[in-house]
C-alpha cells in the first residue's frame, strides 16, 4: 500500500514538475522567442498574410524612393529602381528564398503589422488587405553612388556617417548583387565564391592591421606615455620573433605622435607588451570588441583574444595583427568617437517610420556613449591630422579641409594584404567619418584606401547639407 502510494506521488510530482516547466517555457517563448519567430523570413504564415498587402516604400533621406510596390493583375510586385546599388542595405523579399538587410528587419512595419497582438491577428483573418508603412533612411542617394562608383571592380566596403549622430550617410559593399532579378539568378549569386550575398561592411571579419594602432594608442596615453622617446632600429625581437618595420632602416627616435604618423610596427609592437594583455583588450572591449553592435542589419562581432596570450601574438596585437579580428562598422565606430570628442555614436539607417497616410509611427534618437576621455580624443584628433598631413595617409588630403585618418595595411593568410582606411573632416568640426576595406587588395591603405576615402569625404561634404 505505502509503495503503492509513493508511486502514485511520484507520478503527481512528475506530472506538476512537467506542467510547470511547460509553463515556463510557453512563458519565455511568448516573452522572449514569439517575435522572432514571427518575423522569421521563412514564417510561410507570414507571406499568406503579405499576399493581401501592399508592402511600404523606402526612401533616402531627401525623399527619393527606392524601392516601392505596385499591384499588377491583382497581384502585388516590389520594385527595386537601382538594381545593385542597395543590395546589402535595403535587401530583398522573395518567396522562394526569404528576405534580408532593411526588409527583414522592418518587415513587421513594412507590412504593418508591427504589433503582434490578439486584436491585429483577428483584423487581419478578417480584413487582410492593407497598405504598409514606409520607411525613411539616414542614407544620402547621391553619395550612396558615389561611394559604389569609387568601390567598382573591388572587393571589400566602404561606409560614410555622420560621427556626431550615428546617421549612415552611405554603405556599399561589393560585390553586390541585382536584387532586380535576384530569383531567377539566385543559384549563380549564391554559389559565388566571393560571396555576393555578404555585408562586409558589417558581417565581414578583417584582421585590422595598422588601424587597429588607434586603440594601442589609447593606452600609451592613459599610461601617460605619449612623450617617451622610442628608439626605433626598423625590427624588434619579442620572445624570440621578430616584427619588422616597412622601412626596415628604421625611423630613429620617436614619440607617439611621431610613431603614429609613421605607422611604427615596433613602437607599437613593444608598447602592447609593455601595457599587457589585459590593458589592451580592456580598451579593445570598451570599443565594443567582444560584443554584438546593435544596428538596423546582421551584425558580426568583432574578437579580441579573452585568455591571456603569448608575448609574441600580444606584440603582434598591438599593430593589428594576430588573432584579432575587426567589422568595418565597428572600426568606423571607433573613428567617430574620436572625431565626437570621445563620444562612440550608436550608428543607425532608419530616421523614421510613417504610415500611408503620412503619420510618424516610429523615429530613432540618436544615441552614444562615452568611451574616451576628451584629452585622449583631441590628442588621437591631433596625431591622426599628422598622418593625413605628413604620414602614411597624404593621399587623403583635401585642399582647404583639415582631413583626419589612419592608415592600415593588414596581412592575412591569403597572402595578399587588405588596405584600410578611416578618418573623418573637418578636423574641428567633424560631418562625416568614413571606413574604407579593400579585401586582398594586395597593396597598401595609403595607397588604395585612402585616395577613395578622400573622394567619399570631399562629396559628402560638398553635397550633404542636412
Amino acid at each position: 500500500m505505502n509503495s503503492e502510494r509513493k508511486r502514485i506521488i511520484t507520478i503527481l510530482v512528475a506530472l506538476c514538475l512537467g506542467f510547470v516547466l511547460l509553463i515556463g517555457y510557453l512563458s519565455y517563448f511568448q516573452m522572449f522567442r514569439a517575435q522572432a519567430v514571427r518575423d522569421n523570413s521563412y514564417n510561410k504564415r507570414l507571406w499568406i498574410n503579405e499576399d493581401n498587402i501592399l508592402r511600404g516604400s523606402i526612401a533616402d533621406r531627401d525623399g527619393e524612393v527606392l524601392v516601392y510596390s505596385e499591384t499588377r493583375d491583382g497581384e502585388a510586385h516590389r520594385i527595386y529602381r537601382y538594381d545593385n546599388l542597395y543590395s546589402h542595405v535595403i535587401g530583398y523579399s522573395l518567396k522562394d528564398y526569404g528576405k534580408s538587410g532593411l526588409e527583414r528587419k522592418y518587415n513587421s512595419y513594412l507590412v504593418n503589422a508591427n504589433e503582434n497582438t490578439a486584436i491585429n491577428e483577428l483584423i487581419n483573418l478578417i480584413n487582410p488587405s492593407g497598405v504598409g508603412n514606409n520607411l525613411n533612411l539616414t542614407i544620402d542617394h547621391d553619395l550612396q553612388k558615389k561611394t559604389r562608383e569609387l568601390m567598382s571592380g573591388k572587393k571589400g566596403s566602404a561606409i560614410a556617417i555622420n560621427p556626431k549622430t550615428g546617421e549612415i550617410l552611405s554603405m556599399v559593399s561589393v560585390p553586390d548583387f541585382n536584387i532586380g532579378n535576384l530569383s531567377e539568378n539566385w543559384n549563380t549569386v549564391s554559389e559565388n565564391p566571393d560571396s555576393p550575398l555578404l555585408n562586409r561592411g558589417t558581417q565581414g571579419l578583417y584582421t585590422p592591421g595598422s588601424v587597429f594602432k588607434i586603440l594601442t594608442a589609447v593606452g600609451v596615453i592613459q599610461n601617460g606615455l605619449p612623450e617617451a622617446i622610442y628608439e626605433c632600429s626598423g625590427s624588434t625581437v619579442i620572445d624570440g620573433y621578430t616584427i619588422r618595420d616597412f622601412d626596415e632602416s628604421g625611423h630613429g627616435p620617436l614619440n607617439l605622435e611621431q610613431a603614429f604618423a609613421v605607422s611604427c610596427n615596433t613602437y607599437f609592437a613593444d608598447q602592447a607588451v609593455a601595457m599587457g594583455h589585459d590593458k589592451l583588450r580592456e580598451i579593445a572591449e570598451n570599443l565594443s570588441f567582444n560584443q554584438k553592435i546593435t544596428f538596423d542589419l546582421e551584425t558580426s562581432t568583432s574578437t579580441f583574444p579573452k585568455d591571456s596570450i603569448g608575448l609574441t601574438d600580444l606584440g603582434a596585437s598591438g599593430i593589428g595583427q594576430g588573432r584579432i579580428l575587426v567589422t568595418p562598422l565597428n572600426m568606423l565606430m571607433i573613428v567617430s568617437a574620436v572625431a565626437n570628442d570621445g563620444y562612440m555614436p550608436m550608428p543607425y539607417l532608419v530616421e523614421s517610420v510613417v504610415s500611408p497616410g503620412g503619420m510618424r509611427i516610429d523615429s530613432h534618437r540618436s544615441e552614444s556613449r562615452k568611451v574616451m576621455e576628451n584629452g585622449e580624443a583631441q590628442a588621437l584628433k591631433n596625431m591622426m591630422r599628422e598622418v593625413v598631413r605628413s604620414g602614411t595617409g597624404t593621399n587623403a588630403g583635401i585642399s582647404g579641409v583639415q582631413v583626419a585618418g589612419k592608415t592600415g595595411t593588414a596581412e592575412n593568410s591569403s597572402g595578399k594584404n587588405h588596405a584600410w582606411f578611416v578618418g573623418f573632416a573637418p578636423l574641428d568640426d567633424p560631418k562625416v567619418a568614413v571606413v574604407v576595406l579593400l579585401e586582398e587588395e594586395g597593396s597598401s591603405g595609403g595607397r588604395s584606401a585612402a585616395p577613395i576615402a578622400r573622394e567619399i569625404i570631399s562629396f559628402a561634404l560638398n553635397s550633404i547639407t542636412n
